[in-house]
């Protein structure tokens, strides 16, 4: 017998306001896969919400420091703390992290959970967790030899990345594993800040050209990465949302320039 409860994450929105659907096709609305996100995120910072599992059986949040090994997050715990306790006795774990910025909406910022078990690492694996902590969090020299404290790997097996409102994707422990940190969305803030600034009329004509709606008012940049630009838009129909994708990714942030040049050129040339 079911509950009669939704397994989706959100339910009906209900009276939310509609987004007017574009007019035209975008030429290329290519964005990173959510194993591409969460990598991303996971590598922007070096803190994160740990969640463990008590004697009881009970989850318990501990917030912490973390590197990176492949993609893997690297944590010191003291053994003599409760989720160091709780990990020797149930190694199973979920981080939660929180991309940096400063945007006033908390639940507008990325976010991703990776959820799966620790294991201490051994042999060479061990000396290179060692090195990928201290690389991330360079206080736990002080601390991360000392024998009450142990290093653990978490083995991501299920990835929950949130994008903001509407934005939202799950993926598994291997894609996660094998996918590459953003080399753009780290730097972009700067590069954002210049286009809204200095080339309004530009991202105007890739919304209207490129990204189906030729009927923008006014356009402005939310975000950048290595497949290219989210745009927020007044329309003569409303509020409206699109992507405008580079002619092929970017391998680094040196390349963003002349992609956005090329984005724009072909846009006015329609």
């Amino acid at each position: 017998m079911t509950s009669g409860r939704s397994t989706r994450d959100h339910g009906d929105p209900g009276d939310a306001p509609t987004v007017p659907p574009p007019l035209t096709d975008p030429v290329n609305p290519a964005r990173p896969s959510a194993a591409e996100e969460a990598r991303t995120i996971a590598a922007s910072t070096n803190t994160g919400t740990l969640a463990t599992l008590t004697e009881e059986g009970d989850p318990w949040a501990s917030f912490v420091t973390y590197g990176l090994l492949d993609g893997a997050p690297v944590l010191c715990v003291s053994n003599l703390a409760e989720h160091g306790r709780n990990l020797a006795r149930d190694n199973r774990a979920s981080i939660s992290i929180v991309a940096p910025g400063a945007h006033p909406d908390p639940l507008a910022s990325g976010r991703v959970t990776l959820a799966g078990h620790v294991e201490e690492p051994q042999g060479d694996e061990h000396a290179a967790a060692r090195e990928a902590h201290l690389s991330a969090v360079a206080a736990a020299k002080y601390y991360v030899d000392y024998s009450d404290f142990t290093l653990w790997v978490l083995r991501v097996a299920r990835v929950r990345w949130v994008g903001g409102y509407g934005r939202m994707d799950s993926t598994s422990g291997r894609a996660y594993e094998e996918a590459q940190p953003d080399p753009v969305t780290p730097l972009a803030a700067e590069a954002v800040s210049h286009l809204n600034a200095d080339h309004a009329e530009a991202l105007v004509a890739m919304a209207r050209a490129l990204g189906g709606y030729p009927d923008t008012v006014d356009a402005v940049c939310t975000g950048l990465d290595r497949y290219g630009l989210d745009l927020r838009l007044n329309t003569e129909r409303g509020l409206a949302y699109t992507r405008v994708g580079y002619a092929r990714p970017l391998d680094s942030f040196d390349e963003l320039r002349s992609a956005t040049i090329d984005l724009t050129q072909r846009a006015r040339q329609n």
